[in-house]
């Protein structure tokens, strides 16, 4: 069995990723992307909770600046453009399913969870639900592999290739 490319996670990425999110986080079980300073920007979760519960977001974007950044980009409608993208567009409905697939792949590499078997994340594989989570596919998959994530981080005012990171541990 593969497993995603991930870096493995240590107890400063989950100190940072809890006080990026405000909560302790749960069940990570990888850094999927990085700041360029290198702190975490999407976390691997587990596809089930240590309480039971599925988990289908195997992506997780965890990193403010960007969180921010696509709530913005949503709040411009620009889902439906997306939408309307992928209704006409038949190469990129079909680099969105493979999207789709490549991501169920990858969070079955970690476990095969039947209740949300088949399901992936931000709307995949019809439509555009979540900038956050096709986004946060996007960095970790990199460039060419989630069309829609890609057009989101390309629109989006924020850049991965520039650190907006506050010290969020301190205090």
């Amino acid at each position: 069995m593969t497993t995603p490319p991930f870096d493995p996670v240590t107890d400063e990425d989950i100190a940072i990723v809890s006080a990026q999110l405000g909560r302790p986080a749960r069940n990570v079980v990888g850094i999927a992307a990085r700041c360029v300073c290198g702190n975490p920007t999407v976390v691997s979760t587990a596809p089930r909770l240590d309480d039971g519960t599925p988990f289908p977001t195997f992506y997780y974007l965890t990193h403010p600046a960007a969180t921010a950044a696509l709530s913005q980009l949503e709040a411009t409608q620009v889902m439906n453009e997306y939408n309307e993208l992928l209704e006409t567009d038949d190469a990129v409905r079909s680099q969105y399913a493979a999207a789709h697939e490549a991501y169920l792949a990858d969070r079955e590499s970690i476990a095969l969870v039947e209740e949300i078997h088949g399901i992936s994340a931000g709307g995949m594989p019809v439509r555009v639900k979540c900038l956050h989570a096709l986004g946060a596919h996007a960095l970790a998959a990199g460039p060419g592999v989630n069309p829609i994530g890609d057009l989101a981080l390309e629109r989006a005012d924020w850049s991965p290739e520039v650190c907006e990171c506050v010290d969020v541990t301190a205090g």
